[in-house]
């Protein structure tokens, strides 16, 4: 009987180990379990901040592109030597030539010496060879070709000391602070010839959203053109130096480049549900590094952003106008407002508000800053978009009165 007594009592303390045990093994996989979900919900949701990953080149930015806004960034304001990204700008002014009229797409550019005696990467164009305007884009943007953008440079400005004047106008216009570009290729071993990851996030994201037609040849794998010289035609392969068109299934573009002093560049873009990132990687050790840092930065990038669009298409009740022609005028929104968050919020519980004066007194212009549309989040302003009157009117003379009059009188 004793025995049997003590058989049970080491039985039942054994099988209370064995719960104690399986509850503590329950407890730590729910704990595993949470943590997982957790991590999870701050990668789906933007609860992660830029902790959350690292690169291994000394500088890197990721820039959201249509709100400019940062979402991570390492060391993004060192001046560093840009290599073949140089080009960006490059295409930034001939895109904006473009535009303007100065040039067209089936220009015939002629190639100069000096165009041709350019080294590095190039599409071996010979001096009096002629190419398009559309044919050079492509040499620039697919191959990298400096003799290309040095023909593009002396076709849009004369020479290409000139064009690289323009250069440094426009970065000064776009507020790169920390830009100094000496030549239009970026072959230049110059110190003087310097930029930041920031500042390319800047041009990079000017190019981008301002002529978006880019894209139609940041996106060409590979493509042939034809050389037509003195000594007969042959055919060139353009072959994309950005690898990631191959690696990344959202890639769109950009430039790579890479010399002995500035190592390996990046300015990598990719659109993934709308939404268009621009990751920069400067003075990377090798082509491999540069490429793995930019889809590091994209992913992040894609994982924690939601962005709330308003396209600002609602139709807005006509302003009070004293002492005019008319009594009110008709408005309008300056553009569209964009907010991107990656903090998790409830975009849907943005509201906006319309600012605007009960009255304004003439004379007023078309394009007048009326009000503004402010937009709030949680009570917080996020944003704002001005708006416009949408048409002039001019202040009422004598004439008018009396025209007024006899109108109201007749009816």
């Amino acid at each position: 009987m004793i025995a049997e007594l003590e058989s049970r009592s080491v039985n039942a303390a054994l099988n209370r180990g064995i719960k104690s045990r399986e509850q503590r093994g329950l407890k730590r996989i729910l704990a595993v379990c949470l943590a997982v979900c957790f991590w999870l919900n701050s990668v789906a949701y933007g609860y992660a901040d830029s902790q959350a990953i690292s690169i291994a080149a000394p500088s890197g930015i990721l820039m959201e592109a249509s709100t400019g806004q940062v979402i991570f960034e390492k060391d993004a304001d060192t001046r560093r030597s840009p290599a073949s990204v140089t080009k960006i700008m490059t295409m930034l002014l001939t895109f904006e030539a473009l535009e303007n009229g100065k040039i067209k797409l089936t220009d015939q550019v002629v190639t100069s010496a000096h165009a041709k005696s350019m080294g590095g990467s190039q599409v071996f164009l010979e001096e009096g060879e002629i190419q398009t305007v559309d044919t050079l884009i492509k040499c620039i943007v697919v191959a990298s070709g400096n003799d290309a953008s040095v023909a593009m440079a002396e076709h849009i400005a004369g020479s290409e000391e000139a064009f690289v004047a323009m250069m440094n106008e426009k970065a000064a216009e776009l507020g790169m602070e920390n830009t100094h570009f000496e030549d239009c290729c970026g072959l230049t071993a110059s110190d003087n010839h310097y930029t930041t990851a920031r500042d390319i996030a800047i041009m990079s994201r000017e190019l981008i959203t301002k002529y978006p037609q880019i894209f139609q040849y940041t996106g060409i794998w590979m493509e042939d053109i034809t050389h037509t010289t003195a000594k007969g035609s042959s055919t060139f392969t353009l072959s994309s130096t950005n690898k990631l068109l191959k690696q990344y299934e959202w890639a769109t573009g950009l430039k790579t480049g890479s010399t002995s002093k500035a190592k390996y560049c990046l300015s990598a873009t990719a659109k993934r549900d709308g939404i268009d990132m621009i990751a920069v990687v400067m003075a990377a050790p090798d082509y491999k590094v540069r490429f793995q840092d930019a889809i590091t930065m994209l992913n992040y990038g894609f994982a924690v952003s939601h962005v709330y669009v308003d396209e600002n298409k609602d139709t807005l009740a006509k302003q009070p106008v004293a002492g005019g022609i008319t009594e009110s005028a008709g408005l309008k929104y300056a553009g569209e407002f964009r907010y991107l968050d990656t903090e998790g919020n409830d975009l849907s519980a943005i509201e906006k508000q319309i600012h605007l004066p009960e009255s304004v007194n003439t004379p007023v212009k078309e394009g007048d800053k009326a009000g503004e549309a402010v937009y709030l989040l949680n009570g917080k302003q996020i944003g704002m978009v001005e708006i416009l009157f949408a048409e002039g009117v001019e202040t009422a003379v004598y004439k008018d009165y009396l025209q007024k009059v006899f109108r109201e009188f007749l009816l």
